[in-house]
């Protein structure tokens, strides 16, 4: 017997390259490739740091209060947290301990296998279609709750309410989330359905559409029962997850829409072009609902894709995994970053 029979055995989540260099394009990490708003900067800027000796708000009031606001809810159906990966972990702690196996599809987010296996929940990968679409009635069967993102990654595809609502309408003993991290980028929001489903919870972040992955904030919105379980769940864990300068920041954020719509804008923009430019050199792409595409040459490797990329320091997201292991998905990048990819592209 030795400690090391003690250690934690699971396959642990795996994000893209971070090359130990800056001279590179990065497209593997779906980050947005354009600055947060100059507003936040600015709140960065004047933030006063003689506050840091003190803790900041437990429970992010002044960022909850700006976020119920802005989507017109109550503040007691929102909550805050480091990022929406703090949030999910959370919101598994906090909802699905039934016993019954939760679900949620074979081709998603890794990271839903990860919490469930450090925090022994029993689950079940439900496959998605040839075409990558996710089936409701799959979800039409005895669970612990269920988890969709919509739009879905790493397929990029988005669905409609309906789909949701039917969803929903068949478990509605049990939690569903709804991952939005990539809805501002032309998918479909589930927030008007909060009203009418008190088991909905719909999770976001500002990592991707308000360019603040450095900055690590998420929120989820739901029943005030919902909430509640989630703060419980929090403060069993770390009472003060969301640090001031964050919080800050965020608001901030929150507050300059203007440059919020323009800077997606510009995403969408360059993903529409990028899209066709490809499907000229034959490859299929899905029509894309977030800041990245889901790509697979007709005739090409996608292995073979990546490494020539990689060769010329441009980095895109392949996957050795059953049944998208011949696809990359590929980050909206500047359009100067989309015109030195589609060079190389074309070259191989």
């Amino acid at each position: 017997m030795s400690y090391k029979d003690n250690l934690i055995k699971i396959d642990a989540y795996v994000a893209g390259e971070q090359p130990n260099k800056t001279d590179f394009i990065k497209l593997n990490a779906n980050e947005n490739p354009y600055p947060p708003s100059p507003k936040v900067m600015e709140a960065i800027h004047s933030f006063n740091c003689g506050a840091l000796r003190k803790y900041p708000s437990a429970n992010a009031v002044g960022l909850v209060n700006a976020l119920a606001e802005y989507h017109g809810l109550k503040p007691e159906n929102v909550f805050a947290g480091n990022g929406t990966d703090d949030v999910l972990s959370l919101c598994f702690r906090a909802f699905f301990n039934s016993g019954k196996p939760i679900l949620f599809p074979d081709i998603t987010y890794s990271f839903n296998t990860v919490w469930c296996e450090i925090l022994r929940i029993p689950y079940e990968q439900i496959k998605v279609d040839e075409n990558f679409n996710i089936n409701a009635k799959d979800y039409r069967r005895e669970n612990g709750g269920v988890v969709i993102a919509n739009p879905n990654a790493p397929t990029s595809i988005g669905r409609d309410l309906d789909f949701i609502r039917e969803i929903l309408d068949d478990n509605r003993d049990v939690v569903v989330i709804i991952d939005e991290a990539y809805v501002d980028f032309g998918g479909i929001t589930a927030i008007p359905l909060l009203k009418e489903y008190d088991n909905l919870v719909i999770t976001r972040t500002f990592s991707k559409s308000r360019s603040m992955a450095g900055m690590r904030l998420g929120y989820a919105m739901g029943s005030t029962d919902a909430i509640c379980a989630l703060y419980a769940a929090k403060d069993s864990m770390n009472s003060y997850p969301v640090d001031s300068v964050a919080q800050a920041a965020g608001i901030a954020s929150i507050g300059d829409e203007e440059y919020f719509r323009q800077t997606l804008k510009k995403v969408m923009a360059t993903r529409e072009r990028l899209t066709q430019e490809m499907r000229k050199m034959e490859f299929d792409i899905p029509d894309s609902s977030t800041n990245f595409i889901f790509a697979q040459h007709k005739t090409k490797s996608a292995r073979d894709i990546f490494e020539y990329l990689k060769s010329k320091d441009i980095y895109v997201r392949y996957f050795n995994k059953p049944r998208i292991d011949n696809r990359l998905r590929i980050t909206i990048g500047t359009d100067n970053e989309t015109d030195m990819l589609l060079k190389a592209l074309r070259e191989y």
